[in-house]
């Protein structure tokens, strides 16, 4: 099976320093992808790169064995929906976020409800006003707002950093319900522990490089005593 995202030899620079160097890596379709490796590593410059947020000066990055650069950016992010470290919500009520997407794109409308039920809100927080929310439960409002566009692909970028012990497991088994459908998540996550609980294959980052990619067990398995 073709891989549903290659990266092949991504460089990044920005004010005269190398950000990510010869990035290569294999993203295999309908699993969780975790991006590990000490703060600095670049796996956020890199999750950037796949949907255009952040441009390469060199290699190639492709979607469907297709290059990323010859999608129309609004298309590619569609395809591609992302989710921040920090919850980002719209003003006005949870449907007006969950809908705003395929409002602005002309799509089907999906349903509110069957969302909310997905990331284990509840239909009653339809009406409710986003900025009104928990931290916790604004991000996984953010991460029905980018289901509602039905990406093929969700980038996750340190998506619990910022939640308590209890929102950051909802938001793990709420990661881990999408695996199961026709979605391919990239997680990028300074926690070990929670890239051992949810991936399905790992990469290590460091020094804007990419070490290894394999999978998670065989991955943890090798390296439980550190990597070098």
């Amino acid at each position: 099976m073709s891989p549903k995202i290659e990266a092949k030899n991504v460089t990044v620079r920005a004010g005269g320093k190398e950000i990510l160097h010869q990035v290569t890596t294999e993203v295999p379709e309908n699993q969780v992808f975790t991006v590990v490796g000490p703060s600095g590593a670049g796996k956020s410059t890199f999750l950037r790169t796949i949907n255009r947020l952040i441009d390469i000066v060199g290699g190639d990055i492709r979607l469907d064995g297709e290059p990323v650069t010859a999608l129309e950016p609004v298309i590619l992010r569609q395809r591609v929906g992302m989710v921040f470290q920090i919850p980002l919500p719209f003003e006005g009520t949870v449907e007006d976020n969950i809908m705003m997407g395929p409002r602005l794109s002309g799509s089907k409308e999906p349903d509110v409800g069957e969302l909310l039920d997905m990331v284990s809100l509840g239909r009653s927080f339809s009406d409710r006003k986003a900025s009104e929310l928990s931290v916790g439960e604004q991000q996984r409002m953010c991460i029905a707002r980018a289901i509602a566009n039905g990406p093929e692909v969700l980038l996750m970028d340190e998506p619990t950093a910022s939640l308590d012990p209890e929102s950051s497991r909802k938001v793990e088994d709420l990661i881990l319900s999408l695996s199961e459908g026709n979605l391919t998540l990239v997680l990028v996550t300074h926690n070990m522990d929670q890239g051992r609980r949810i991936g399905d294959w790992t990469m290590y980052m460091r020094d804007g490089r990419s070490l290894t990619t394999m999978e998670t067990g065989e991955f943890f398995e090798r390296y439980q005593g550190g990597i070098a």
